[in-house]
């Protein structure tokens, strides 16, 4: 069986794709949907994704951009996958800087860092390099994303972790976006050595380094455009697309205040207020 062949019917799409939904108004995680079907493929993950995102759109969403997860090639060996992934960013998923955030947007969310690009032209695969995404980018800006699980992270039933196809049936877990900090022309610094502290209630939880985002954050962009390519799809100008992080995820409780230090691209912060959804049911 290829990477692109589908066990999941097409039949059976919208419901799981209404599995999700309700999952996420109710916070009542669902059990992995690679244990329902075992022999589930990326082209299935993928396929799920769609019909959750094209539910969105039908209530009303708005498509805001794209991110990129699974960049770091530690995380890329503990999914044992060799490559990234990527989601849907929606209108809904922004939330402002330096204010509160309810946590009772989210099930079992975590935050993580990472630079965001804001397009100025089209991006159209295949052959996208490095060097067209920094032509096509107006910006980039320090970003935080926090990410949710609307599948369950350890099955219930066999106490077994999700896998990658999960993750990426969940919209890849984007659930957050926070952009703060100093917008920068692509070539103004060496994006490679861009860095951030997460600092969660005044200690330094994580630091990491843009490079290691694939060697070079505007790579996983390129990666992004071609992929999408095959599906008669592209990256539009006015998008933002989240390159991905370069920490591991930290868990968000009630009252957290995290900062967001980027050093020269400036600092943000934010609160999160109140009890995620998925609380009352843990």
């Amino acid at each position: 069986m290829t990477a692109e062949e589908r066990v999941i019917p097409t039949a059976a799409l919208a419901g799981l794709a209404g599995e999700l939904q309700a999952a996420e108004a109710s916070g009542i995680q669902i059990a992995p949907l690679s244990e329902r079907y075992p022999g589930m493929t990326f082209a299935d993950a993928y396929a799920v994704q769609r019909a959750w995102v094209e539910l969105k759109l039908e209530a009303g969403g708005r498509v805001r951009g794209h991110k990129i997860g699974l960049t770091s090639r530690a995380m890329q060996l503990a999914s044992q996958i060799t490559e990234p992934d990527y989601g849907t960013l929606l209108a809904s998923m922004f939330y402002e800087p330096n204010g509160d955030i309810p946590l009772s947007d989210f099930v079992a969310p975590k935050v993580e860092v990472e630079l965001a690009f804001l397009l100025r032209t089209d991006l159209k695969g295949p052959e996208v390099t490095v060097f067209d995404v920094l032509r096509a980018t107006e910006y980039v800006t320090p970003a935080a994303e926090i990410i949710d699980a609307r599948i369950q992270r350890t099955s219930a039933q066999t106490g077994k972790p999700r896998r990658v196809f999960d993750t990426i049936s969940d919209n890849a877990a984007n659930a957050g976006v926070i952009v703060g900090g100093s917008a920068v022309k692509p070539d103004a610094i060496d994006l490679r050595w861009a860095a951030a502290l997460c600092i969660r209630n005044g200690v330094i939880e994580e630091t990491g380094v843009a490079a290691g985002v694939l060697g070079h954050p505007a790579q996983g962009i390129a990666w992004l455009a071609n992929r999408l390519a095959p599906h008669g799809e592209h990256l539009k100008a006015g998008e933002l697309v989240l390159a991905g992080s370069f920490t591991r995820p930290v868990d968000i409780a009630s009252g957290d205040v995290f900062t967001f230090d980027y050093g020269p691209l400036g600092t943000f912060s934010c609160r999160f207020a109140g009890q995620a959804r998925g609380a009352a049911h843990g």
